[in-house]
């Protein structure tokens, strides 16, 4: 089922790395055609590993057009459609 969301919050705090994956893959699968963007939070001192892992396991799939910078270090957003 598809989420009608234009922007999709996950919170990524306590999981370990392959439960993160899974919770981003599942919103990635869920992101409807009028998704934008996940925001994904997944904190800054233990958060770095997940944030490699993000940029690791997603910077290839294809419903990914970039990856970038939140609006600060613990949070990494998904850009799957461009605003302009």
């Amino acid at each position: 089922m598809a989420v009608s969301e234009a922007f999709i919050k996950i919170d990524l705090h306590g999981m370990r790395r392959e439960e993160a994956e899974k919770a981003v893959e599942k919103a990635l699968a869920s992101a409807g055609p009028n998704t934008y963007q996940i925001q994904i939070v997944h904190g800054f001192n233990r958060g770095t590993s997940l944030k490699d892992m993000i940029y690791e396991e997603f910077r290839s799939d294809k419903r990914v057009k970039r990856i970038m910078p939140g609006e600060n270090q613990g949070v990494t957003v998904l850009v799957l459609k461009e605003l302009f």
